[in-house]
């Protein structure tokens, strides 16, 4: 299976509009963004939850990095609120289930070898720090080589330049709505570029991201 599998592709991605795609696992349906094989494949997907439901145990042979962005995501280790932000690094694996329901935005076969570290963040009670651009503060989350993950909020009326390094640019709109060159993306919106040249965001009511950079690989 290949679903935006040319990562040299600009992706734009109404996710409020995609239907749900059932799972092996009863309950737990997904959203496919990109991906590249079949069940076990290089993955991004918003997955979602029924309430009371779960997938088997797994080991993780890739990596497993998610967001939950509705509800509450658990496992045998604990449980993650809306906005927790994970990394389980190759060799992990649990036994992940919801009981009330959640989505998540998962990513998966995608960390490098050497990319070790496991880690939880609260990002809904986390700080964010000032970027240096009026109205747009930054919440870093990882970064390994190349690639940085980290959240940003725009103020209503703020704007910045964001760089399309080497290795792309991905972004999940988590709260209101942003603006570049390819048009107005809402709540849910997800977007990837590699065409390595800057776009200017800005945010007219205010908006919250998740956004990777430098991750994508050579064509």
């Amino acid at each position: 299976m290949r679903i935006n599998a040319d990562f040299d592709q600009s992706v734009v991605l109404d996710t409020t509009t995609m239907g749900w795609v059932p799972s092996p696992m009863a309950g737990v349906e997904r959203k496919m963004l990109d991906r590249i094989g079949e069940e076990v494949a290089r993955a991004t997907s918003l997955v979602r939850y029924a309430p009371g439901s779960r997938f088997s145990s797994h080991t993780h042979g890739g990596g497993e990095e998610y967001l939950v962005v509705e509800g509450t995501f658990s496992d045998e280790h604990g449980d993650y609120p809306l906005g927790t932000y994970v990394r389980n690094p190759i060799g992990t694996s649990h036994a992940p289930h919801s009981d009330d329901g959640c989505t998540i935005l998962v990513k998966l076969h995608q960390f490098e070898d050497d990319d070790t570290e496991q880690k939880q963040i609260d990002t809904a009670n986390a700080a964010f720090e000032d970027t240096g651009t009026e109205g747009v503060t930054a919440l870093p989350l990882h970064r390994h080589g190349t690639e940085e993950v980290r959240m940003l909020r725009f103020s209503p009326g703020a704007a910045m330049t964001q760089e399309v390094p080497p290795g792309g640019f991905e972004a999940l709109v988590l709260e209101g709505s942003v603006t570049d060159d390819l048009g107005q993306h809402g709540t849910g919106t997800w977007l990837r570029r590699n065409d390595g040249t800057a776009t200017d965001l800005r945010s007219d009511g205010g908006g919250l991201l998740f956004i990777k950079t430098g991750h994508l690989p050579a064509a």
